[in-house]
């Protein structure tokens, strides 16, 4: 019988309503036992005096690119860069080759996954091949373990094949993850449309590429009936739409990614792959927004659109570069730094955007640490700083711009489901 005693660790537990320092014992897989002084003679030991216990994170939005574009990331990799991250729990996006539109690709994924040391729960596509023309087998989807359907990587444009795939989604009680952009208002924009674009010559995205997506499709959602979830958001109009759909009582929820709460298009630097992302770092004015948001309760979930490249794609021109960023590895870290030290969010409220919140929008018994439930946890160190480094990550990905940047929140172990998963090296 494989037992972990955590000694001493404040654990933070917000399903809970938890804030306290204790010991946890975990048995076969669960937390068998919360107490202030536990003795287990039997149990590996694992002192966390002076650390803080969580939930594990759990990630809505995640590209694994595996089946078909190996070279990038893979389920392997990008499942151990999750654990070196604090994420016990990923959604990989469909967009692979072939895309995940059927049952039987959402199976073969999971098989593919079968090994992973973090759970794996696949997202299928809206519409067969992503192509925005023919819906996908959304209940067989669900059926074989698809947790939510989602056309990322762009919108379906034909808003009555979309009308269709949310009615469908309503009636197989499955959430869609909405990815926001009017294509053809991108018009070959590169990064956000402002100063530092005319600045470096490169073609912009206004706002309202997302914005329009983001209200039509919280109004085509309302027809629908379905459970909708924002991907990415990155405007001041996507939260306050955001907001007026709540104040109407609809079931939409919304996403924000550490970068486009930490960093805006004032910081690019250089005409670089690696400043490129989509949706693009926006205004100062749009990152305060988003950060008041997330401190408002506007915007519910804290995800990082991990999005690997390989090095040559990304080390040139926006104007050539893929759209992604890599952030699975910091993305706690980011949100602490940013979020917490930056006095917008409680450790309890960070946990809540990171685990119990995204949780909820899978309706999955996650992100809580009573006694009996599954052990999935993590303990970080929030009081030392260090500086994010690219060559440290274990995702084949190495697009990020915050590489040397310092941060708080450094994860030393993940557990899932009662197992050690990842441990810093002393």
């Amino acid at each position: 019988m494989y037992q972990i005693l955590i000694k001493k660790g404040r654990l933070v537990d917000p399903a809970n309503q938890k804030d306290e320092i204790c010991d946890i014992l975990i048995r076969d897989g669960k937390v068998q036992k919360i107490a202030p002084d536990i003795t287990e003679a039997e149990a590996e030991v694992i002192d966390a005096a002076g650390k803080v216990v969580m939930p594990g994170l759990i990630d809505l939005h995640v590209h694994l690119r595996e089946p078909g574009f190996e070279y990038k990331e893979t389920i392997a990799t990008g499942s151990r860069a999750a654990a070196h991250g604090g994420v016990t729990t990923i959604c990989p996006m469909p967009n692979t080759n072939p895309v995940i539109d059927s049952a039987e690709r959402v199976r073969d994924l999971l098989d593919r996954a079968k090994d992973a040391p973090v759970h794996i729960l696949p997202v299928g596509s809206v519409t067969i091949g992503q192509a925005g023309k023919e819906l996908a087998d959304i209940q067989g989807m669900k059926a074989a373990g698809a947790v939510a359907i989602s056309e990322d990587g762009k919108s379906v444009m034909d808003t009555l094949v979309y009308r269709k795939g949310l009615k469908e989604a309503a009636r197989c009680d499955i959430p869609v993850f909405a990815h926001c952009e009017d294509k053809s208002l991108v018009d070959g924009g590169v990064m956000n449309a402002g100063k530092k674009a005319e600045e470096l010559g490169l073609p912009g995205i206004t706002n309202a590429v997302e914005d329009v997506i983001v209200a039509r499709d919280i109004l085509m959602s309302k027809e629908a009936g379905n459970r909708l979830h924002l991907c990415h958001c990155s405007t001041k109009d996507s939260a306050l739409l955001i907001d007026m759909a709540k104040k109407q009582g609809l079931p939409v929820t919304g996403e924000v990614c550490p970068h486009h709460f930490t960093m805006s298009d004032d910081e690019i630097t250089e005409d670089n792959g690696r400043f490129k992302m989509n949706p693009p770092l926006r205004s100062k004015e749009d990152v305060q927004a988003l950060k008041e948001a997330l401190r408002d309760g506007i915007m519910d979930v804290i995800s990082t659109d991990h999005a690997p490249h390989g090095e040559e794609e990304k080390n040139q021109s926006m104007k050539k570069a893929p759209f992604g960023i890599v952030g699975i590895e910091n993305s706690f870290a980011l949100g602490y730094t940013e979020l917490v030290k930056g006095g917008y969010l409680s450790l309890s409220q960070l946990v809540e955007k990171m685990s119990v919140n995204p949780a909820k929008v899978l309706g999955i018994d996650k992100g809580n640490l009573a006694e009996g439930k599954t052990a999935d946890l993590i303990i970080a160190d929030i009081d030392t700083e260090y500086a994010i480094d690219k060559n440290d990550f274990l995702s084949k990905g190495r697009n990020t711009p915050f590489d040397g940047k310092k941060v708080y929140g450094k994860v030393e172990v993940t557990i899932v489901d009662g197992k050690i998963v990842y441990r810093e090296e002393a």
